[in-house]
């Protein structure tokens, strides 16, 4: 059974899919039969179109430029993984189908099908909803301030776990911020069998950096002003004992 917990407030589909686009490092690109890995090689146009910097040996572009009408079909696969260590890391994969065109020192690849699947499953972005979308404001910044509050701010994160509900928190071994947004942070709640996130809600989306700074300061002091989680008390006097 998942954790009863109510999210409020997350990213519409289509800017979740253009955040991970955003953030990600790596694309897989399957066409013509063969599969290439790429690292820090794509880069994304405001309407969401994918440009790739291929090598000149790249059997990808002899693919494009030997196809007929210079459109051979793909599907560019990118993995959006947490920056902190936690169980299942890769927290949402995206699917994007089409074709590509050969531009000056790049590849073009403009998407048919644009599929996004996280934990609760698959769904189909809309294709003008994806053209249309903004990644979230946060993604480029996110693994960088994920990292530094696991780090740096382990007492901060325990603080807030006073904000979840009591049910999600039974049987916790660990809990380690997930994923943040201009809406919400999303705590992994990792038990000796399986695991849960949990979102909490900012009471304004941030914009920026300095505008999360804020909703997390009231994130905290809204958790400071509330007790402690008898599960995570329980642990702690069993570890103790």
């Amino acid at each position: 059974m998942g954790d009863r917990h109510v999210w409020t407030a997350a990213p519409a589909v289509a800017e979740r899919a253009r955040s991970v686009l955003a953030a990600a490092w790596s694309c897989a690109v399957t066409a013509e039969g063969g599969r290439e890995e790429l690292l820090g090689a794509h880069s994304v146009t405001g309407d969401g179109r994918i440009l790739l910097r291929v090598p000149d040996d790249s059997a990808l572009l002899a693919a494009a430029v030997c196809a007929p009408r210079g459109e051979p079909s793909a599907v560019l696969e990118f993995a959006d993984v947490a920056p902190v260590p936690v169980r299942r890391r890769i927290r949402t994969r995206l699917w994007t189908a089409g074709w590509f065109t050969v531009g000056e020192g790049h590849l073009e690849f403009r998407a048919s099908r644009v599929v996004l699947r996280d934990a609760s499953g698959a769904v189909v972005v809309g294709l003008d909803e994806f053209a249309d979308a903004d990644p979230d404001p946060l993604a480029s910044a996110e693994a960088a301030l994920l990292t530094h509050l696991a780090d740096a701010h382990p007492d901060a994160v325990e603080r807030l776990t006073r904000l979840v509900e009591p049910e999600s928190l039974h049987g916790a071994v660990r809990v380690q911020p997930l994923a943040v947004d201009r809406h919400g942070l999303t705590l992994r709640v990792e038990r000796v069998r399986g695991d849960g996130d949990v979102r909490l809600a900012f009471h304004a989306p941030a914009d920026d950096v300095s505008q999360l700074t804020e909703r997390m300061h009231v994130l905290l002091t809204q958790a400071s002003s509330t007790a402690c989680p008898r599960a995570l008390q329980r642990q702690r006097a069993d570890g103790d004992g």
